[in-house]
Parts: structure tokens; sequence; C-alpha cells
């Protein structure tokens, strides 16, 4: 299988860990120790950020 390469930075993750409020288990179990359904929140979020900056973008 080839190597993925992730799409989020380490970063937005983080940040959106904290937003979503589980940033303490991605600290103690890392971000397999997340549940399911944290990461499909977490996708959902990162997919409204997305949109919301080609918005922005849209209109300059």
């Amino acid at each position: 299988m080839a190597n993925r390469r992730g799409i989020m930075s380490d970063h937005l993750k983080e940040e959106i860990a904290k937003e979503l409020g589980f940033y303490d288990t991605v600290q103690q179990e890392g971000w397999g120790g997340i549940k399911a359904r944290d990461a499909g929140n977490m996708v959902k979020r990162a997919i409204e950020i997305a949109e919301a900056n080609m918005q922005q973008k849209g209109r300059s």
C-alpha cells in the first residue's frame, strides 16, 4: 500500500481537537485513542473551515 500523507496539518488537527474538547485524549493516548465519532466531527469541522476560507477568498 502506498505511503499516505495527511492532508490536515498537525497544528490544525490539534486546534480542532481542542475546540471539540477531546485534545486531552490525544495527548494521553495519541490520535488512535479518539472515538470514531470524534474523528468524524473533526473532519466535518475541517470541511466547514475550508469552505469558509474559500468563501472569503471568493469575496476578495
